[in-house]
């Protein structure tokens, strides 16, 4: 039916139909579909938390590995059982709710069609009687029938009948036409959004139905934008955000996690477990998304997510919580080991260059935070330990080496020190503990991006201690600009790491370093990704350009953290192999949180985690 025709019988929608629709059937049927859907996150929740953890924790052999393998694979066709019904249950909700605002408008017409004694027949015409007066003849004017109109003018253009009621039985006949097309459109988009939503018999799950999952997800999100998404409080505080969410009723915070698992997840200021069940179904999405993709981006992405995935599910101790998840520049994702909003201790570590969603992140970098709990855990179990990439580190690349520049710059590093400000005031709001101790971490370039976030008014919100290893700079020329005070700002610089060993900016230039030498000395700033660009010649100008170094506090990012001018506090670490001499490359910029292979630095660094600042072995500043 075209809008610009009037509104006749037929096959079409008829406002008998519209004003009898009973939206809470509608929404009855909903609260069926979501029971389903908490039925099956409840036996996922259990298979994946209870039972595999407990049988790979007790039990071992090929029968145990084929146990965990099939609930492993039920625990994945629950989780698109899960995803499926909440978006049936919500998509529901929302027709339920478009309709009702329409159903109303007709029920106003309605109305005031009763009020002034007009008909409106079955086809939403409306019929008016005789009023008024013939200025000549004296007799009534006669009535008629009026067919209203969507989105016409309230009369045909040159024509205007002098009935009084004429114009008023016009008006409710559009009132009444707009508000059957309006039906009729929210009918025709429900019902291909509904029909999206079906499963093959036999339920097996695979990539290719995560995919169409993640596409039915987008569908039903562009249906609610108004109903779920627009009501998030997106520019609120953490603390704001924390209240919003305590005061939604069970059955909104359910339809929010079904429709928008990415942005509950990834939303500063709401409970870890919660980010964490939304950020495990989204994480199921973006693997979806991505595996219906054939770009070298997608497929690396792809590679990491799934590592994160199947380290989620192997479950154990310490517990995992996703707290963050995006396929957004190069990949998102932030991950805790132990309860934040429980612990009394929490770290949270920013890696640096070349790091990105991919599988080199998901193995290393998520192994120094959960190294960081190990330690720290021996002195206070109390302690939650997180890897945040939540910014987009600059990259590397073997192909485009005089294109390797960002590194050399505090672009990147300023835009993550915002995000990781918001991030941590949202764990210190969500925290259970008054006297909650919390440490900002930064390694190689994260160093400096968590001395940008320290810089910023008001400095890192909740933060007692910062600690900086394999730093370049943080772009202060004192511990004092960070924010908590030169006596919580701790250092590791390795002698043999060439990041620390890095000659000032200006010096670099002299040396010819220039864009093509910066770049490579940055190549040396990652272990995978220095050897993955042979960055063996950065390293070594950076190495012998120590002589010049040690004359002066100044490094690439200000000075020196570990320089005496700059006043923190540096703890012992192993020198590490020499690049050059040793062959060591760039191993001591990697090796600070690995207890394996620098015990003293791990355990400085798990004793500061909790506050045991008296046992922290102490080293010399370096002078010049």
């Amino acid at each position: 039916m075209s809008p610009l025709r009037p509104v006749s019988g037929g096959g079409g929608l008829t406002w008998a139909q519209l004003r009898d629709v009973r939206c809470a059937e509608l929404e009855g049927a909903a609260d069926g579909w979501g029971r389903a859907s908490n039925r099956a996150d409840a036996a996922r929740d259990r298979i994946d938390r209870q039972l595999l953890a407990g049988l790979t924790a007790t039990q071992e052999g090929e029968a145990a590995r084929a146990a965990v393998g099939r609930l492993r694979a039920l625990g994945r066709n629950l989780s698109y059982i899960y995803t499926e019904c909440g978006l049936v249950r919500t998509t529901l909700n929302s027709l339920a709710q478009d309709l009702r605002g329409t159903q109303r408008q007709l029920r106003d017409a309605l109305d005031e069609a009763a009020g002034l004694k007009l008909t409106v027949r079955a086809d939403g015409s409306v019929s008016y009687p005789e009023a008024g007066e013939d200025p000549l003849t004296k007799e009534k004017l006669r009535g008629g029938t009026a067919s209203g109109h969507a989105y016409l003018p309230s009369a045909p253009a040159g024509f205007t009948s002098p009935n009084p009621l004429a114009a008023k039985a016009q008006a409710v006949a559009d009132r009444i036409a707009r508000a059957l097309s309006e039906a009729a459109e929210i009918d025709a988009r429900y019902a291909g959004t509904l029909r999206r939503l079906t499963a093959q018999e036999g339920l097996h799950v695979t990539d290719a139905m995560w995919t169409d999952a993640n596409a039915d997800a987008a569908a039903v999100r562009a249906l609610t934008a108004d109903y779920l998404r627009d009501a998030i409080p997106h520019d609120a505080t953490p603390a704001e955000r924390l209240a919003w969410w305590q005061g939604l009723t069970a059955e909104r915070r359910e339809e929010y996690l079904a429709v928008h698992p990415d942005l509950i997840g990834n939303l500063d200021g709401i409970p870890a477990p919660v980010r964490d069940a939304a950020n495990r179904d989204n994480l199921a999405l973006l693997m979806g998304k991505l595996a219906g993709a054939e770009d070298d981006r997608s497929r690396t992405m792809l590679a990491g997510l799934r590592s994160i995935d199947e380290q989620l599910r192997a479950g154990g101790h310490p517990p995992m919580f996703l707290l963050g998840v995006g396929d957004e520049g190069n990949g998102r994702a932030i991950v805790s080991y132990g309860n934040p909003d429980t612990a009394r201790n929490m770290s949270a570590y920013v890696p640096g260059l070349g790091t990105g969603l991919d599988e080199a992140f998901a193995e290393n970098d998520l192994k120094r935070a959960r190294d960081t709990l190990l330690g720290a855990a021996e002195y206070d179990a109390s302690t939650a330990s997180i890897v945040w990439l939540g910014y987009d580190a600059p990259q590397l690349s073997s192909d485009d080496i005089m294109g390797n520049t960002d590194v050399m710059f505090t672009d990147n590093a300023e835009a993550g020190a915002s995000a990781y400000g918001d991030f941590m005031a949202g764990i210190a709001a969500t925290n259970e503990h008054d006297d909650l101790h919390l440490t900002a971490m930064g390694h190689s370039y994260g160093s400096l991006t968590v001395g940008q976030a320290a810089q910023r008014e008001g400095g890192i919100p909740g933060v007692d201690d910062i600690v900086l290893v394999g730093s370049p700079g943080t772009g202060a020329d004192s511990a004092d600009e960070l924010g908590v005070g030169r006596a919580h700002v701790y250092v590791g610089a390795a002698e043999n790491d060439p990041v620390t060993r890095m000659p000032a900016k200006g010096e670099a230039q002299g040396m010819g370093m220039g864009a093509l030498g910066g770049a490579s000395v940055g190549a040396a700033l990652s272990g995978p990704v220095g050897a993955a660009v042979g960055a063996a010649g950065g390293a070594t100008m950076a190495y012998f350009a120590q002589d010049a170094q040690t004359e002066e506090s100044e490094i690439w990012f200000g000075t020196d953290p570990a320089h005496e001018d700059f006043g923190a506090r540096r703890f012992r670490v192993d020198e590490g192999r020499r690049p050059i001499m040793d062959m060591g490359g760039v191993d001591a910029h990697s090796n600070y949180f690995d207890p394996g292979k620098d015990v003293t630095s791990a355990d400085n660094i798990a004793r500061i985690v909790v506050g045991d600042y008296r046992d922290v072995q102490l080293d010399g500043h370096r002078k010049g």
